[in-house]
């Protein structure tokens, strides 16, 4: 039988879903990568993202636990108001083989045509039953990537951190952008939009200062942590001319997760981006000596990031892909 988890969901219902993803996270994925949390899981369902809203649905098995569960995010914002992104949609290993996935797309269909939505997007990993999963639905790889892994320990003994060039600092923070830096700062995320994105549809809206506020406070309201570095042009008026940002998804955890690193096109070709890639690793250190590892996905085809990553010591774990299905 399928349902629609509660919003928020019972503390129930988030341990019975956790029950799910952590089994078929085990089955799935190397045994290098962490589970995910509950806390983590947790915060993700009571919270929908920055300008989207979830639907959360999952299948029930006779005795009353779930044998698969679904999460949808729809977007809410003009351009993707036409589109989607299948955040989950897993099947616990021993139910696995029946019709429960089957029966979860075809619900996730369902909602994405009562929407509207002509297309939907996934992130899964290669060469797994996912990917087959998806084959068989007309879904296409758009976008091939790479999960890379850095012990952070050791990158803060092998690479010094690189000083920056004249007239250039760096600024920290955890949590909200400070306020005398946040135009500056939605600024600078209007740079990704160049970053390799395949024919992927949901690209993200132009940034300002609420999109980036919102962005940050969600993370510290679903139990996790974000700090970033800044790198602040003191000759044009402190412009936020580069930055990265690190997520801890849950802080008593051991591996964070890369977010964006991005440097505005004026000030390409400087070494920026691995500068303050590796200055955020002290920070991090500092803060949160616990993590051990980060993580971060780069596109196959930006061998500009993967080449900065490679010379802070990230090494390949395995392949993803972004997938596309138009309905």
């Amino acid at each position: 039988m399928l349902i629609t988890l509660g919003s928020p969901p019972t503390d129930a219902e988030t341990d019975a879903w956790h029950a799910v993803v952590t089994a078929a996270h085990v089955l799935d994925l190397p045994a290098s990568v962490p589970e995910p949390s509950r806390s983590e899981t947790a915060g993700k369902l009571r919270l929908p993202p920055v300008s989207g809203r979830n639907k959360h649905l999952v299948s029930t098995a006779a005795d009353g636990s779930y044998d698969g569960v679904a999460s949808l995010v729809l977007f809410t914002e003009e351009p993707h108001l036409h589109t989607a992104f299948l955040d989950v949609l897993v099947v616990r290993p021993d139910a696995r083989r029946g019709g429960v996935g089957a029966a979860l797309w075809t619900a996730i269909r369902d909602e994405l045509a009562a929407a509207g939505r002509t297309s939907v997007s996934t992130v899964l990993e290669l060469g797994g039953a996912g990917e087959a999963f998806v084959d068989s639905l007309g879904f296409t790889n758009v976008l091939p990537l790479g999960w890379y892994v850095m012990r952070v320990r050791q990158t803060l003994d092998d690479v010094p951190e690189p000083a920056l060039p004249p007239g250039l600092r760096f600024a920290d923070w955890s949590g909200v952008v400070p306020d005398a830096l946040a135009e500056g700062f939605s600024r600078a995320h209007d740079a990704m939009e160049d970053t390799p994105g395949g024919a992927l549809e949901e690209r993200v809206p132009r940034w300002d200062t609420r999109r980036v506020r919102a962005a940050a406070r969600l993370i510290e309201d679903r139990g996790g942590a974000i700090l970033t570095s800044a790198v602040i042009d003191t000759t044009a008026g402190d412009a936020v001319v580069g930055y990265t940002e690190l997520v801890l998804r849950d802080p008593a955890g051991t591996r964070a997760v890369q977010y964006d690193t991005v440097v505005v096109p004026s000030h390409r070709g400087r070494g920026l981006g691995r500068a303050v890639k590796r200055h955020l690793l002290g920070t991090l250190h500092e803060l949160h000596p616990g993590i051990r590892e980060i993580s971060t996905t780069v596109a196959d085809s930006n061998t500009s990031m993967i080449a900065v990553n490679e010379a802070l010591g990230y090494r390949r774990e395995r392949p993803v892909g972004l997938f596309l299905a138009k309905l």
